[in-house]
């Protein structure tokens, strides 16, 4: 199972950083999206891969073996704001590309 999260949190963010050197602006937006998704995963991980473990406390169970519920609040935080971030990013998005007319970063079409 941590094969499996540390190879898809590698491929979203490689996925994300190529995104992210893209020169149109929807395809950065996506790319830091996906960079974030990269990171919450991150924070997730960390808390522990637990499975099959009481998600409450009960008698005779053990805090070792419980995940860790700070990531899990963390993430859910990341997620909220990383949300609106993204809807503040595709406004600007729609923005600048009726002031300039593309949607270039460098607000420029290039030669082809």
């Amino acid at each position: 199972m941590e094969l499996v999260l540390a190879l898809a949190i590698g491929i979203m963010t490689s996925s994300g950083v190529w995104l992210l050197l893209r020169p149109r602006t929807y395809q950065v937006i996506i790319g830091l999206s996906l960079l974030s998704y990269a990171v919450n995963l991150f924070i997730f991980s960390v808390g522990g891969v637990k499975s099959n473990a009481a998600p409450l406390l009960e008698n005779g169970v053990k805090t070792a073996d419980l995940a860790d519920p700070v990531p899990q609040a963390l993430v859910l935080t990341a997620i909220v704001i990383g949300f609106a971030t993204t809807a503040l990013f595709l406004v600007v998005l729609l923005a600048a590309r009726g002031l300039t007319g593309t949607d270039h970063v460098d607000g420029r079409e290039q030669p082809k």
